[in-house]
C-alpha cells in the first residue's frame, strides 16, 4: 500500500525547516547505509546529534502523532526518529531495498521497518529530477510531492531516487513499526477505516456504523502485535 499525506507540515513549519537546513552541517549520506545500499547511494545527510536535526525530528514526530491519516495508513507501533538528506546536482540512490532491522542510535532500542516514509521539505519546482520512483506488483510509481508532503509506502519495495540534474532536494526519511506487520492486512485495515469515515460523514446515524467498527476493532484484535 503507498499512501500521500498531504500538508503533513504546515508552510509556517516548512519556513523554520528550511531556515534551520540554510547553514546545517551536511555529511556524506552512507553513513546510515547498509553494505549493498552503500554502494548506489550518493547524497548528503544530516548528523543525527546536531542542534538543526533534534530540532526538526522533534518538529516531524510531533506533526505524525497529529496526524489521522497517517496513524489510519501506518498503525505505528514505534517511529525511528526521522533523519534529513539532501541531493544536489548529480547525486542519486540506486535501485534498494531498506534494512529490516535498524537500531536507535545510542539507545538499546530496535525496530523492524514495516513502512518506509519520505516527506519533501521543498517545492518541486526547486529542483529538476530526484523522484522516488517505487516499485511493486503493480510496477513503478513516481513520488514527487509538494513541500510539506510525504509518502508511506512498504519498506519490502525496491525503490530509488533519480539524479538531481538541477537545483536540490531535501526531505526527511524514517522508517515505522507497526502494530500490523504484514501489508495485506494493514491495506484492509485502512480501507475499512475510510469506508467508516465516509458513512460517518454520509450518514452519520446509521446502524450498519456500529457493526463496521466492531469488525474494524476484531480485526485489530487478530492481527494486531504490541
Amino acid at each position: 500500500m503507498i499512501v500521500r499525506v498531504p500538508a503533513l507540515l504546515s508552510a509556517d513549519q516548512l519556513a523554520a525547516a528550511r531556515a534551520l537546513l540554510a547553514d546545517a552541517p551536511w555529511t556524506d549520506g552512507r553513513v546510515t547505509a547498509g553494505y549493498q545500499s552503500a554502494r548506489v547511494k550518493e547524497n548528503l545527510q544530516l548528523p543525527e546529534d546536531c542542534e538543526a536535526s533534534r530540532k526538526l525530528r522533534d518538529s516531524v514526530l510531533a506533526a505524525l502523532e497529529r496526524n489521522p491519516l497517517f496513524i489510519a495508513a501506518a498503525l505505528p507501533a514505534r517511529v525511528f526518529p526521522p533523519l534529513f538528506n539532501r541531493y544536489e546536482v548529480g547525486q542519486t540512490f540506486g535501485a534498494h531495498v531498506d534494512n529490516a532491522i535498524r537500531q536507535v542510535t545510542g539507545t538499546a532500542h530496535r525496530i523492524r521497518t514495516d513502512i518506509s516514509a519520505t516527506l519533501f521539505l521543498n517545492a518541486p519546482e526547486d529542483y529538476d529530477g530526484g523522484e522516488l520512483i517505487v516499485e511493486d506488483t503493480y510496477g513503478a510509481h513516481m513520488a514527487k510531492l509538494a513541500a510539506g508532503d510525504m509518502i508511506l509506502y512498504p519498506a519490502t519495495s525496491l525503490h530509488r531516487v533519480t539524479p538531481v540534474t538541477r537545483g536540490y532536494r531535501i526531505a526527511a526519511f524514517f522508517w515505522v513499526q507497526s502494530m500490523v506487520k504484514d501489508d495485506g492486512e494493514r491495506t484492509i485495515l485502512f480501507d475499512l477505516d475510510r469506508a467508516i469515515a465516509d458513512l460517518t460523514r454520509a450518514t452519520p446515524e446509521s446502524p450498519a456504523l456500529v457493526r463496521l467498527t466492531a469488525c474494524y476493532h476484531n480485526l485489530i484484535r487478530r492481527w494486531a502485535e504490541i
